[in-house]
């Protein structure tokens, strides 16, 4: 009887060894036979043969639609920068006029100032909100040419 129920136990054991798994779970892990590839892939990666993964391949620009989460918080950092140079402003001001440069001059140099700083960290906001659409010639370019003028501007007013 106890040699019986021994066999019997033996003879579960092994069946249920010998078996495959009846359902796929879906997650492999990299490395491991009978993976599912073509399911579990998204459609823009591609396998390199080294065992990494690259999520745009070489060659193609993919250009990512830009949430209005970023937007927002892009748009806030902007306007939290234009209060910050608003204040640097006054003070580039206040120091034009305490070196003896006349009043009007000082205040068209500090605005030259906040202009030529703005037009460069919306450049820089635009950048960091969406690489891929707004760091571009057309975009960025302007940007940082008027800045730039701008802040040349301001030495040689600020001069007078």
């Amino acid at each position: 009887m106890q040699n019986q129920q021994n066999q019997q136990n033996q003879e579960k054991t092994t069946a249920a060894t010998d078996t495959p798994p009846a359902a796929d779970p879906g997650f492999k892990l990299p490395g491991q036979e009978g993976a599912p590839a073509a399911r579990t892939a998204p459609a823009a990666t591609a396998a390199q043969p080294n065992g990494t993964l690259e999520v745009a391949p070489a060659g193609s620009a993919v250009a990512a639609d830009t949430s209005t989460r970023d937007l927002a918080i892009g748009a806030t950092a902007f306007l939290v920068l234009l209060v910050i140079f608003f204040f640097v402003r006054n003070a580039y001001v206040h120091h034009l006029v305490v070196r003896r440069v006349a009043p009007s001059s000082a205040g068209s140099a500090g605005w030259m100032m906040f202009i030529g700083l703005s037009f460069i960290s919306a450049a820089a906001v635009l950048a960091l909100v969406n690489a891929s659409k707004f760091l571009t010639f057309a975009v960025t370019g302007p940007l940082v040419a008027v800045g730039l003028i701008a802040l040349i501007a301001t030495a040689f007013v600020g001069r007078r």
